[in-house]
């Protein structure tokens, strides 16, 4: 028997949501519509969401509706671009028991309950942001509609440490098939949280009909009425149920290759999307309620609650960043050279600032080489729907590429992507700072070179600032923006300006080698390859994080990131930071091997071949994936506690958010430094911890 939402608490810190009903009496409906607007009373920027308060709004809301007289249509949508952001995760911790979190399943099920079991045909027209419990009230409705430009649909649960447990785990395999549920649900999640977009939800089967948003609610009533009078029918297509065990299976193969089972959500998850294939609909939102109310309590859960309040506060108000009254504006951008990296610079400028865009290489050849690679881009936009012809027309006319660097005489701001050596940058501003106005930026995008080095020639250092993206740049979130003691504030503004336009999280680093993101990467890479170098065999290091749950195994990280560019960092960490980045033997070795050093067959899996396995050393003192495990802990914090000591950040709550956004590190651990302090590492390093306590202003 569900608890209703009448019988739970009250919470003074809920940012009530209202359900606010109104009457019409569309033509062709033969009788009325009731149409229940979900609004919290802010604008787009503070989005509706669901505790105590407005599941009983929701709830009272049903009451008036069922009891309307000739009511044939009941439809729920949202203010304007936000639907539903879905349960009020800030309510969550203040939840005192297990008990409670099980009402509030419970709650949940019974509201939206009461519109899937309807008599009178529910419709949800989804107008914006529909994430979680949001997602799932969209799913419980007869039938939805969606608008094409909304963005930020889907179910993230399993990415803080829960699962979706409103229903939405069991509706949507019966729905659209299990294998689409459970890239939804668990593929997703653990892929950066993906999110899906109102284009995606007919394709996919979520949503029966898409709307442009200029007439979206007028356009949805329409259709509304014409299923509910029956004069249209809605068709879906059929489950393959035969496959299902397979697919379960195959899901969870992924989260076993994904996180190594270290989410504890993400087990559940599969859990339930295997139940889905025969339990009733009551079985499987009872098993919903158990699960998240386990997971509420559970230590992932809670450690996510900082991880997703640090993301959320200085994803938007980046620390020690200067007044954004200062920043400069931009009108059009330069990218020095025109490879893989600065092609995908200079579309990402186009996309986002939609100002024009110059790429220049050495010859002729290789900038139209590099422009012929942003177009091949661009038109892979406009094949999957991710810009429309007419912004793909655009797009194409913004970027342009020359040999002849004279192009950037008008140029705002010139960012250089060439090879990672201090005298070719160098030798690059030299020139540049030559042919640009005296107000625009100069921007290097090395990934941990000195740019105060940079800087050292220059008429002009204050206007040189450091922003080092990720590859792949249009995918991964993070940009650590780095100044220089001669670097000013207008420059320095702009930078985290442009940054929010470019729809990065910046964090800002001190020019000290390395930076943040690769400087802790290098030193967990230094551990892993120095306890091969000691003896530990390949195959047992490897391994020794998979609890932790990271995206990738150290020898997969290196096959990404390449041999050769692993050694280089190596060998700059070690001249830079001193002996604890040694200079691995055998992590030379492979960058020097003439032959393919990793498994093509097992590619991205990071597998030794036969020939490169024959090439490693290994000592006579062998460890066991634990005592790895420790060294590399161990390691991470003390060079934390280092970066801290040096300033290169001002505090552990950057070092977390850089690690998050840049590293992939898991939610559910709550932070990097967090996980240390918790385990007790830091203080058996250093004799204190990193920042166990430090509040995060969400």
């Amino acid at each position: 028997m569900y608890a209703t939402p009448l019988d739970l608490p009250d919470f003074d810190e809920e940012v009530v949501t209202e359900a606010h009903v109104r009457y019409l009496e569309p033509r062709g409906l033969g009788g009325r519509a009731a149409i229940i607007t979900l609004d919290n009373g802010f604008d787009h920027t503070k989005p509706s969401s669901f505790g105590p308060g407005g599941l009983k709004n929701l709830w009272r809301a049903l009451d008036e509706v069922e009891a309307a007289e000739d009511l044939k249509l009941i439809a729920v949508t949202g203010k304007p671009f936000i639907f539903l952001a879905g349960a009020d995760i800030k309510l969550m911790p203040l939840l005192e028991s297990r008990e409670q979190g099980l009402a509030l399943a419970q709650a949940g099920h019974a509201v939206y309950k009461r519109l899937k079991d309807s008599a009178v045909p529910t419709f949800a027209f989804v107008n914006g942001t529909a994430l979680g419990g949001g997602f799932e009230l969209a799913l419980h409705c007869h039938y939805r509609t969606v608008s094409a430009s909304a963005v930020g649909l889907g179910l993230p649960e399993v990415s803080i440490g829960l699962i979706p447990g409103w229903g939405g785990s069991q509706i949507l395999p019966n729905l659209i098939g299990v294998e689409k549920a459970a890239q939804v649900i668990v593929g997703n999640p653990l892929n950066q949280n993906k999110m899906l977009r109102g284009t995606d939800l007919v394709p996919l089967g979520i949503a029966d009909a898409q709307f442009e948003a200029a007439d979206f609610l007028e356009e949805s009533l329409e259709w509304a009425v014409k299923v509910a009078s029956g004069e249209l029918a809605v068709e879906r297509a059929a489950i393959d149920r035969e496959s299902w065990p397979q697919v379960v299976a195959g899901v969870r193969k992924l989260v076993d290759e994904k996180v190594h089972n270290a989410s504890a959500a993400a087990v559940r998850a599969v859990d339930l999307l295997e139940l889905a294939r025969t339990a009733s609909f009551e079985e499987g939102s009872l098993a919903e309620d158990e699960a998240l109310a386990d997971l509420e309590v559970g230590p992932q859960f809670q450690a996510s609650i900082y991880a997703f309040n640090l993301v959320r506060a200085l994803g938007k108000r980046p620390e020690g960043a200067p007044s954004p009254g200062l920043a400069k504006e931009i009108g059009k951008v330069g990218v020095v050279g025109a490879g893989l990296m600065a092609g995908q610079i200079a579309l990402m400028f186009a996309r986002r600032l939609e100002v024009p865009v110059v790429m220049t290489d050495l010859d002729e050849d290789r900038a139209q080489k590099g422009l012929a690679y942003v177009r091949a881009e661009i038109d892979k936009l406009e094949a999957k729907g991710r810009a429309s012809k007419l912004k793909a027309a655009k797009l194409r006319s913004l970027v342009s590429a020359s040999a002849d660097k004279s192009v950037y005489g008008d140029c705002d701001l010139v960012i250089e992507a060439v090879f990672e050596e201090l005298k070719v940058k160098q030798a690059v501003f030299a020139e540049v700072e030559s042919l640009v106005p005296e107000e625009c930026l100069l921007v290097t995008n090395t990934s941990g070179l000195s740019i105060t080095a940079m800087a050292s020639g220059l008429a002009h250092p204050e206007r040189l600032v450091g922003m080092h993206f990720f590859n792949p740049v249009a995918v991964m979130p993070l940009v650590e923006v780095i100044a220089t003691e001669s670097t000013d504030a207008a420059t320095l503004s702009t930078a985290y300006a442009v940054a929010k336009k470019l729809k990065k999280t910046a964090v800002g680093s001190a020019d000290r080698p390395a930076f943040i993101v690769n400087r802790l990467l290098g030193r967990m890479l230094a551990e892993v390859t120095g306890a091969v170098d000691a003896g530990t065999p390949v195959e047992v290091a490897d391994v020794a994080l998979d609890e932790l749950g990271l995206p990738m195994r150290p020898f997969a990280l290196l096959e990404l990131v390449g041999l050769q560019v692993s050694w280089h960092l190596c060998q700059h960490l070690n001249e830079d930071l001193g002996p604890r980045f040694p200079l691995s033997e055998n992590l030379r070795l492979l960058a020097e091997a003439d032959f393919p050093v990793f498994d093509a067959e097992a590619k991205g899996k990071g597998r030794l071949t036969e020939a490169a396995k024959s090439l490693v050393k290994l000592g006579d003192e062998a460890s066991s994936a634990e005592e790895v495990k420790e060294r590399v802990l161990r390691g991470l914090a003390e060079e934390v506690r280092f970066m801290l000591d040096e300033g290169v950040v001002p505090s552990a709550k950057q070092v977390d958010l850089a690690m998050i956004m840049g590293a992939g590190f898991p939610f559910w651990l709550g932070g990097l430094t967090p996980y240390l302090d918790r385990e007790g590492i830091s203080t058996a390093v250093s004799g204190r911890p990193l920042a166990l306590g430090e509040a995060v202003d969400s």
